[in-house]
Order: C-alpha cells, then sequence, then structure tokens
C-alpha cells in the first residue's frame, strides 16, 4: 500500500496551524469541486482533499498520522502495524467501508477503529461542511436580494456509488457583501450519521461583469467619458451613482485616467466604500467637413507638440 502524505495533498507544511489547514482546504475545493473545476481528475483529487482535511482537521488523527509518519519507509510500501492506533479517540465522519470518498489508505488506518467503535455505540456525527461559489451581480450588493440558486454535488446512492445530485437553494445576499465573502447556510451541507447535525454550506460569493461598474473591495471604479474642452477648461456634468445621477465637477486640467472620488457612494458596509470615476478623455470623430476644419483651426491657434518629451 501506499503511503498518502496529506500534507503534500493540501500543499502545507507538517507544522502548519489549523487555520493554515482551513484555508488550503477552502482553496483546493473552490479549484477542485465539481460544481466549478474543469479539471479532467476533478473528483479524483477533490476526494484526496477531503480526506486529507478530515484527518488533519482532527487532532487526535493528526497526531496518530504524524507518529505513523515518522516510521515510513523511504521506499513508499507502507502498511500500518498493529494496534498503531491504540489510545487515540476519533472524531470520525464513518461512511462504511468501500465508500468511494475514501481511499484504502484512510480505510485501513481509521475504517477499523471506525466500524468498532460503531459497534460498540451508537454513534453520531456532525455533517461535513460544503463549498461552492456562485455569481451575483453587483446590485445586489448594493441593494440586497433574494436568488435562487442550483448546486450539484457529489453523493453516494443507495449503493454506495457516487452520484451527481441537485438541489436548488433560496439565498439571501445580503446589501454590503463582497466579492470572496462567504455566506454561510446553516445546516445545508452533508447530512449527519446517526442523527448527528447536518454540515454548513460556505457559499463564495462572485460578481459577474456589470455593465457600468467593476468592484474592489467595497470601492466600485467608474470610466467616465469627457469631452477635451471639458478636461482642459473644467465642466459640471452629471453622473449616474448607485445612489442616483449627481453633478460633479471635472477640474480644469484634468488628464486621461485622473480618478474623481465620491465618498460613501460604493458598495454598502461600515464604513461604505467609495465610488471612483475614471476620467476617459474621448476625442470628437473628423467626419465632417466642419469638424475637420475645427481640429484644422486648432492646429492653427494652438501650437501643441504631443511629442516634445521625445526630443522630436
Amino acid at each position: 500500500m501506499e503511503f498518502k502524505d496529506y500534507y503534500k495533498i493540501l500543499g502545507v507544511e507538517s507544522s502548519a496551524s489549523e487555520d493554515d489547514i482551513r484555508r488550503a482546504y477552502r482553496k483546493l475545493a473552490r479549484k477542485y469541486h465539481p460544481d466549478v473545476s474543469k479539471e479532467s481528475d476533478a473528483e479524483t483529487r477533490m476526494r484526496d482533499v477531503n480526506e486529507a482535511y478530515d484527518v488533519l482537521r482532527d487532532k487526535e488523527k493528526r497526531q496518530a498520522y504524524d507518529n505513523l509518519a515518522a516510521g515510513v519507509s523511504p521506499d513508499g510500501g507502507f502498511q500500518p502495524p498493529p494496534g498503531w492506533d491504540q489510545g487515540f479517540e476519533f472524531h470520525y465522519q464513518p461512511d462504511g467501508e468501500g465508500d468511494p470518498h475514501f481511499s484504502d489508505f484512510f480505510s485501513a488506518l481509521f475504517g477499523g477503529q471506525q466500524r468498532r467503535r460503531a459497534q460498540q455505540e451508537h454513534f453520531r456525527a456532525r455533517g461535513e461542511d460544503q463549498h461552492a461559489a456562485i455569481e451575483v451581480d453587483i446590485d445586489d450588493a448594493l441593494h440586497g436580494a433574494t436568488r435562487e440558486i442550483s448546486l450539484r454535488s457529489m453523493q453516494p446512492d443507495a449503493h454506495g456509488q457516487p452520484q451527481i445530485r441537485s438541489r436548488t437553494l433560496s439565498v439571501n445576499i445580503p446589501a454590503g457583501v463582497r466579492e470572496g465573502q462567504f455566506i454561510r447556510l446553516a445546516g445545508q451541507g452533508q447530512p449527519g450519521y446517526g442523527g448527528g447535525e447536518a454540515g454548513d454550506l460556505y457559499l463564495e460569493i462572485r460578481f459577474r461583469p456589470h455593465a457600468r461598474y467593476r468592484a474592489e473591495g467595497r470601492d466600485l471604479y467608474m470610466d467616465l467619458p469627457i469631452a477635451p474642452w471639458e478636461a482642459a477648461l473644467g465642466a459640471s456634468i452629471q453622473v449616474p451613482t448607485p445612489g442616483g445621477t449627481l453633478e460633479v465637477s471635472v477640474p480644469a486640467g484634468s488628464r486621461n485616467g485622473r480618478k474623481l472620488r465620491l465618498r460613501g457612494r460604493g458598495i454598502p458596509g461600515d464604513p461604505p466604500g467609495d465610488l471612483y470615476l475614471v476620467l476617459d478623455l474621448v476625442l470628437p470623430p473628423a467626419d465632417t467637413d466642419a469638424a475637420r476644419q475645427a481640429y484644422k483651426t486648432l492646429a492653427e491657434q494652438l501650437p501643441f507638440n504631443p511629442r516634445r518629451n521625445l526630443g522630436v
């Protein structure tokens, strides 16, 4: 039997803290979850990640695993010695022998004790937490919304074979939610064992592309087209914002790409984000005789060399 390096699977050092292990698991779960992953081996990789996390997040399992790993032969061959797990009380998420969610390696280490304990008492355990990513509109983060979402997950059928199952949930998107934030749905994870409570479902928020805004944290950015004379001379212009149309002053001498900050006009929060207007200088097209003549007059009356810094 091949020894499985659970630390390597999660991409952490053997000295990793509980928080490090939790963060690594969530990152890999987002990468290999069947709802979002396009990897050909996503199902196998997700099983390995779940298995590694199941062991390393539990103090007793982790200590027993570390003790065992210290004596592994360099040639890779492995067989757990008799009685290696004496003195440890593990907190299981038991699935039975031959469960597709765990490898033979895991079953060889923890399956025997799991079955012995199940025979000794009515075993109760909390279900596993699950993670999924959902896309929402920036408008949902601005005002809040309730959305119906469909999720898929791998679950064993009555014969223990993995099957893709779908379900629809009604999710409250609170105003002020940020991209990358997790919404916790209590009791919507994997069912518990032996009457134990279900795990939780964590939904990672992602924003769909918006026609007007782009988000960075709680701040919003919007490209604001302006005419050359508005940039050169300054102007007061009407600007649509999430809270309604505002009159905004463009300072004289503004350059392309300059940012104008509107405090508190971003995504709600404590404190709320800001709205940044990124000036986008737009040139009128020279598509009529009058327009071409205007450009010629400007060139004659306003000598200007945009390449002077190049020495030409």
